[in-house]
């Protein structure tokens, strides 16, 4: 890796861009609401399209497609209020106790119902209509490429980096909601899991849309 990256890069960063995931935002909220509401495995699908929207992400802001897009902003637009009216429309359903994401009260019935592929979309949407997003790493990680050594073989390095570190913080954040989503449902407290799930995922489509 010393051909590719130097050590002395490397040590800057991995601290940088690991504290920059682990601070709450859209991706990590996500997470949290949806190991409440579905469950640490199954969020393992959003987690794969929220990685896949990232590393994309990423990559364009190395090659400079990402100032294109943040120049033409009308690009984000359509796309960032579907996906947040797709997530508020969730959260208030989850809220009421009610569609394909809430647990039921009645621990004999199962309304999880919604599909791998959904999961996935949420993830990919959440992480690609973010403007934050694009404009945080064509700020970041373009200083981290050395123009003198070749552009491809590090670039990989670092989105490989990026997308572990990205895998590690939604992990703790979706793990702290299944935690969650394991206590409150021993005490009975499903509506109330469903609705403190519901209000993360509504803030989270506001966020979205408002950015």
């Amino acid at each position: 890796m010393e051909t590719v990256l130097s050590y002395s890069l490397l040590v800057v960063f991995i601290p940088t861009f690991f504290f920059v995931s682990l601070t709450p935002g859209m991706c990590m909220t996500l997470a949290l609401s949806l190991g409440m509401s579905v469950g640490l495995k199954r969020t393992f699908f959003m987690m794969a399209g929220e990685l896949i929207g990232v590393g994309i992400v990423a990559f364009c802001s190395v090659v400079g497609v990402a100032a294109i897009m943040l120049n033409h902003p009308d690009i984000f637009t359509l796309f960032k209020y579907a996906g947040g009216l797709y997530l508020g429309y969730l959260g208030v359903m989850m809220w009421l106790s009610r569609g394909k994401m809430a647990m039921l009260t009645c621990k004999h019935e199962n309304a999880q119902t919604i599909t791998n592929k959904t999961l996935i979309l949420q993830g990919f949407v959440t992480a690609i209509a973010n403007p934050k997003g694009w404009a945080f790493f064509i700020a970041l990680l373009p200083p981290f490429i050395d123009q003198n050594l070749p552009l491809i073989p590090q670039t990989m390095v670092l989105l490989v980096i990026i997308l572990c570190l990205e895998f590690i913080c939604l992990m703790i954040y979706a793990g702290g909601g299944n935690t969650l989503r394991k206590f409150l449902h021993k005490s009975d407290n499903v509506k109330l899991l469903n609705r403190c799930a519901g209000s993360l995922m509504i803030g989270v489509g506001i966020w979205l849309s408002l950015s």
